[in-house]
C-alpha cells in the first residue's frame, strides 16, 4: 500500500481523500494542517496533524500531497516538504513552473526524494495532449480554451470589491472560435474572441449596482480584456443554482501534412467536470502512485507530467495495461 499524506484540507484536500479511497493500492495515514488539528473533521478515521509536527511523519508517509493554493502557499510549502517526503502539489501559474521546478528540485534532490509539480488538468492533462500533438502535427497552431466553468480566482476577485456580499464567475468560450479553430483555418485569435466572462452577484444591502458592476468590468487582468456580463440575483438563488465547482475545456492542434499541406487534421481533447477539485484530486493521486514507483527506482529531483511515462500512473502492471489498453 502506498501511504499517503495530505496537506491541507480545503476543497481539493477533500477530493484526495475521496480519491485515495478509490485506488485500492492506496491509503491515507494522516492530514496536516496550518489550522487547529481539532477544528479539522476528515470524513476517514485519520489522524489529523499541525504541520508543524510533519517532520515526525516523514517514515510514515511515502506521498504527500499538497493541497495549498499557487499564488502564496505552493512556492513556499512544496520546496520545503519536498526536504521531508516525496511530493505531489498542482502549482497552476503557468509563467512561474520554471522557477518552482528549479526550487523543488533543488530541495528534493539535496534529500533524496521525488518531488512531482504542476499536475491536474491544465497544467497536467492538457499539458500532455500538447506535448503529444505538437510532436505529431509539426506544421500546425495550439487552441486552449478554459470552461464552462467557474473560475475561483475571478470570483474572489468579485467578492472583493465593496458591496459585494458573494459571486461565482464563470469562464466561457466563445462558439464561434471554437467552429474557426475546428475548421481548419488556424485564426488568429484575441483574448477577447477565445473567451467571455460571466458574473452571477449577489449585493450587500444598499450596495450601488451599477458601481459594482462598472468595478467588475473595468476590472484590469481580470475582466478588462473580456466581454463580461454581470447579474444581480438573490443569495437564495447562488445558493441553489451556483453552489457548485463544475469546469470544462477543449485543447486542439489544427495541422496541415503533404507537399502543400493540403491535407488539414485537428487533434482535440476536452474535459467536462461536475467537480473541478475532485477530478484534479483524482489526477494528483495518479501521479502520486508515479512519485513512489520513481522513488522506489532511486530516482531523485523534481518531475513534471512531460517527464512521467503513462504507465507510472496506472495500478496495472505493464502485461495487463499492453494487453487492455494497447
Amino acid at each position: 500500500m502506498i501511504r499517503i499524506g495530505i496537506l491541507g484540507y480545503g476543497n481539493l484536500g477533500r477530493g484526495v481523500e475521496y480519491a485515495v479511497e478509490a485506488n485500492e493500492d492506496m491509503e491515507l495515514v494522516a492530514v496536516f494542517t496550518r489550522r487547529d488539528p481539532a477544528s479539522v473533521k476528515p470524513r476517514t478515521n485519520v489522524p489529523v496533524i499541525s504541520a508543524d509536527d510533519a517532520e515526525m511523519w516523514k517514515n510514515k508517509v511515502d506521498v504527500l500531497i499538497l493541497c495549498g493554493g499557487s499564488a502564496t502557499d505552493l512556492p513556499e510549502q512544496t520546496p520545503a516538504f519536498a526536504k521531508l517526503f516525496n511530493v505531489v502539489d498542482s502549482f497552476d501559474t503557468h509563467a512561474k513552473i520554471p522557477a518552482h521546478f528549479a526550487a523543488v528540485d533543488a530541495a528534493a534532490k539535496a534529500t533524496g526524494h521525488v518531488g512531482v509539480i504542476s499536475v491536474g488538468w491544465d497544467p497536467g492533462m492538457f499539458s500532455l495532449t500538447r506535448a503529444y500533438a505538437n510532436a505529431v502535427l509539426t506544421n500546425g497552431a495550439d487552441y486552449t480554451f478554459w470552461g464552462r466553468g467557474v473560475s475561483q480566482g475571478h470570483s474572489d476577485a468579485i467578492r472583493r470589491i465593496p458591496g459585494v456580499k458573494n459571486a461565482k464567475q464563470y469562464t466561457v468560450p466563445v462558439p464561434a472560435a471554437l467552429d474557426a479553430v475546428r475548421s481548419g483555418s488556424n485564426p488568429t485569435l484575441t483574448t477577447r474572441e477565445k473567451h467571455t466572462r460571466e458574473c452571477y452577484v449577489v449585493l450587500e444591502e444598499g450596495a450601488d449596482a451599477a458601481a459594482v458592476e462598472k468595478a467588475i468590468v473595468t476590472m484590469p487582468n481580470y475582466f478588462s480584456d473580456y466581454d463580461t456580463t454581470v447579474h444581480f440575483i438573490s443569495e437564495e438563488e447562488l445558493l441553489r443554482d451556483h453552489a457548485g465547482l463544475p469546469h470544462a475545456g477543449f485543447v486542439l492542434r489544427s495541422g496541415a501534412t503533404g507537399a502543400n499541406g493540403e491535407n488539414k487534421h485537428i487533434i482535440e481533447f476536452s474535459l467536462k467536470l461536475d467537480s473541478n477539485p475532485e477530478f484534479t484530486a483524482c489526477v494528483l493521486a495518479a501521479y502520486a502512485r508515479a512519485a513512489h514507483r520513481l522513488a522506489s527506482e532511486g530516482v531523485t529531483g523534481c518531475k513534471t507530467v512531460l517527464d512521467i511515462a503513462p504507465a507510472y500512473l496506472s495500478a496495472k502492471s505493464g502485461d495487463e495495461l499492453r494487453a487492455s489498453l494497447l
